[in-house]
């Protein structure tokens, strides 16, 4: 089902999120927007984080950046890079790993750009945060990263401010910014909503060829598994702050076991359905975060409900090769 060529994985692990927990305390009670998620990444390795809005995918990410605003906070579990627990560093250390050894794309590039600075003034600025190079390395290397990111006469766009770009141009621009030191870890958190179906499909074969070039890790977080499927090797689904089933990108394709994957997956159209189909919604709304179920998030929408769904947490199930579920029944019929 992928498109994607996985580079072979024998290096050790590159991150490592434990049991991460976030909460936001509002006047109405904890949100528990990230609730004892925990996976690995390896080093070159491409993982896809999945969900609908509010699953908890931007603020994991979030979380590992170090940007979480008040009144979200981590109250629980670890985030060891390199064998390192950032969760420990100090102000000075969460600036440095910012943009140095971990970058971010954000979802929206024309907020996340200055209007008021040119885009070579906004990349150079990165660089000089984490690189001591002079003037003239610098703008060599700007037109140096500007080309890798497939935009053309790199000496002119560095002058243009943002508003004089297109969407597509911009967020070329954003990979520019967060590829400029070389990091060990992208984080890519939606980064081609914004985008016509044209542009991401772009986008995504640039992403492809630059990680293929640099071996770097991803984290692509989407709510679109058509993107999952283009790019990743591996992908973890969330609902309502859990991890709910992760495996690789076939397994969850052809072999989904929890309710929630298959709902996603029956209610994405087909372009190789021999035969139409018939899109099948999944019934109900999204959890309401302040009042979680006691059991399986899932279990208000889920077809196959049980009377243990709604009292407890469901074990994680292996299925082998990395396959994990955490369902309390296996559903009969697992394809599409």
């Amino acid at each position: 089902m992928s498109n994607y060529t996985e580079i072979e994985n024998t290096g050790k692990t590159l991150l490592s999120v434990r049991d991460l927990k976030v909460s936001f305390f509002t006047p109405a009670g904890e949100v528990k927007a990230v609730d004892g998620i925990s996976y690995d990444i390896r080093r070159s390795e491409v993982i896809g984080i999945v969900g609908e809005s509010g699953s908890g995918k931007s603020v994991e990410a979030y979380a590992i950046m170090g940007l979480l605003q008040s009144p979200g906070r981590v109250v629980g579990g670890s985030i060891i890079l390199d064998g390192e627990n950032v969760l420990e560093y100090n102000k000075k250390q969460m600036q440095d790993l910012r943009g140095g050894r971990i970058s971010m794309i954000f979802q929206n590039p024309m907020t996340s750009l200055n209007p008021v600075y040119t885009i070579g003034n906004q990349i150079r600025e990165a660089l000089w945060a984490h690189r001591d190079v002079s003037r003239s390395e610098a703008n060599a290397r700007v037109s140096e990263i500007l080309n890798l990111v497939g935009i053309n006469n790199p000496e002119r766009r560095v002058k243009q401010y943002p508003h004089e770009l297109s969407g597509g141009m911009r967020q070329r621009v954003m990979i520019a910014l967060a590829l400029i030191c070389e990091p060990d870890l992208l984080i890519a958190d939606e980064p081609t909503t914004a985008l016509d179906v044209t542009i991401q499909a772009q986008i995504l074969a640039l992403m492809r060829q630059i990680q293929t070039k640099t071996q770097m890790a991803i984290i692509f977080i989407t709510h679109n598994l058509g993107v999952v499927a283009d790019i990743c090797s591996r992908v973890a689904v969330m609902y309502a702050g859990h991890i709910v089933e992760t495996g690789l990108v076939d397994d969850i394709f052809y072999s989904p076991k929890h309710p929630y994957t298959i709902g996603l997956l029956r209610s994405m159209p087909r372009l190789d359905a021999e035969d139409k189909e018939r899109l099948i919604p999944i019934e109900g709304t999204p959890v309401d975060m302040l009042n979680p179920p006691s059991g399986c998030p899932f279990s208000p929408r889920c077809g196959s409900c049980m009377k243990i769904c709604l009292r407890s947490y469901p074990p994680s199930t292996d299925y082998g090769g990395g396959h994990f579920s955490s369902c309390w029944i296996e559903p009969a019929n697992t394809g599409r």
